[in-house]
Formats: structure tokens, sequence, C-alpha cells
């Protein structure tokens, strides 16, 4: 009986309507009211809410807000974004070759280059830079007395790809190999299924000479560790290093990309690894 009481006590209490008076202060007459309980104020409150909710969502659904969710870029955008890579660098190699061109005019005006010897633009263009990547006589000597002391030092770094059999590699994301390495069909890395949004680790202690975007692979990590050795981690989702970083073996550089479908449990990464400025089999040195 007396829970009974306490029940009807509470339905009464959240029930009971409260007036709001707004009274002019001079005259004391009441200028507006609201009648409202405490349920018919929440109730109000939660729709509030709610519309606000789907107010946002609508907004970031369908404007170019989404753009700034993590892990989401607009394939218009991703476009875009490659495009303008690809014209930057066209515009920088524009640039330098106009460089070059003005040099050679210096050179031709101060009588250091004849006259006779250009047939074309190009020509004039190609003149410096050739002569900007040959080796001088001082060079070629400097290299052959570095190269005959180094001969016969044991610390040196040039080590021949068995004695890669001896390294610690770490593994730099657990999946399954979906397509294997093969120099017959120009495929110079290792395709793995990995789990989306997790963790990519150095492969070995180095330093991050590239982070960014890559035409072919996509967000891409490039590593140079020691023995001449680089690894390539490809299709990441989120950097998390930047160039010029030293990372420690093991250490997560990057996460592996999310995705758009529920249906997937998977997305593929790309694994490369080079020594002495060749590819090699990733899946002779780590397991995978």
């Amino acid at each position: 009986m007396q829970k009974k009481k306490r029940k009807i006590s509470f339905w009464s209490n959240i029930h009971f309507k409260y007036k709001i008076s707004v009274i002019n202060e001079n005259t004391l007459e009441e200028v507006a009211w609201l009648r409202i309980s405490k349920l018919n104020g929440l109730s109000l409150f939660l729709l509030t809410m709610i519309i606000l909710f789907f107010i946002a969502s609508l907004i970031v659904a369908f404007t170019p807000l989404r753009n700034y969710l993590p892990g989401y870029m607009d394939a218009n955008a991703r476009t875009q974004i490659v495009g303008n890579a690809l014209a930057v660098d066209s515009l920088e190699n524009a640039l330098v070759r106009q460089q070059l061109y003005m040099e050679n005019i210096k050179d031709i005006l101060r009588g250091e280059v004849k006259a006779d010897t250009i047939h074309s633009i190009d020509s004039i263009t190609q003149l410096r830079a050739d002569s900007l990547m040959a080796r001088t006589e001082r060079e070629e000597e400097f290299r052959r007395r570095y190269e005959e002391k180094e001969k016969f030092n044991i610390t040196n770094t040039n080590v021949t790809l068995s004695e890669l059999g001896n390294v610690m590699f770490v593994s730099p994301m657990s999946g399954t190999v979906v397509r294997p390495f093969s120099l017959q069909t120009d495929h110079k890395g290792t395709d793995l299924a990995v789990k989306p949004k997790s963790n990519i680790l150095a492969t070995l202690g180095g330093t991050v000479i590239f982070c960014g975007y890559t035409a072919e692979h996509g967000y891409t990590v490039v590593m140079q560790h020691s023995m001449n050795t680089t690894s390539v981690y490809a299709g990441c989702g989120t950097i998390l290093k930047n160039e010029g970083d030293i990372v420690e073996a093991g250490e997560a550089i990057a996460l592996t990309a999310g995705t758009n479908s529920g249906e997937k449990d998977s997305v593929i990464m790309h694994f490369e690894l080079w020594h002495n400025g060749k590819a090699v089999n990733p899946e002779n040195f780590i397991l995978f």
C-alpha cells in the first residue's frame, strides 16, 4: 500500500505543472506566463537535442565538412590533391629548366660557352645539367682513395645479401599474403590482407625519409636503415611520423586504412624491402 502511494506521489510530482510568469516591475502586471511540468520540460529538452543532432548530421553529410572527419576523404578531393601534386612537380621541373637556361645564357654572354655549340633551347638547358652531374678529377681521386681506404674496414656497412639473414626483422604487420613478391611480374613487394585501423610497425630502427601520398600506392612511409637497407610501407590510412624522425624497431609509424563497408574485415597493405638498391623478397626474412 505504501509503495503504491509512493508511485502515485512520484507520477503526481513529475506531472505537476508549474507556472512561469513574466511581471512588469513597475506596474506588477503579468506580461506573459507559461505552464510546464517536469515531464514536459524533460521531453522538450530531449526533442531539442534530437533535432540539433539531426541538423548537425545533415550538415556534416551533405557539406564539405565531412572531409574533416578522421579517416574520410572524398574521392574528388583525393583526385584533386593528386592532380595538384603532379602540377606542382611539373612547375618545379619547368622552373629548374628555366633557371638552367638563364645560367647558360649568362655563360654564353661571358664567353665561357661558344655560341656555335648551341643548336636548340634544350641543348642550352642540358649543357649546365650535364656539367653539374659530371664528376671532376678531384672527385674521382677522392672516391678512389676512399674506396681503397675502406676496402679492409670491418665496420663497412656494405654487407652481402646473405648477411641480412642474421638481422632480427620485426614483422611490420600481421596478415595474409594475397600477392607475393615476384620480379617476373615486376611486383617488387608483398601485398598483405590486414585488419583495418591496426598498427604498422618499423621492421628495423632507422630514419623516416619520406611520408606522404603517392598516386600508385596512396599514403606511403619510407624508412632508411643501416646496412644500406630501405623499407617501404604503402597503402597506409594514417601516418604517425614525419620526415626526419628517428624510429626504433617495432615502433608504430602508421595505421592501416579503415573500411567504408561493414562487409569487409580486412584492407590491403603493400610492403617492400630493398638492399643495396635492389628489391628483395620480404618473406625470406620476415614472418608475416
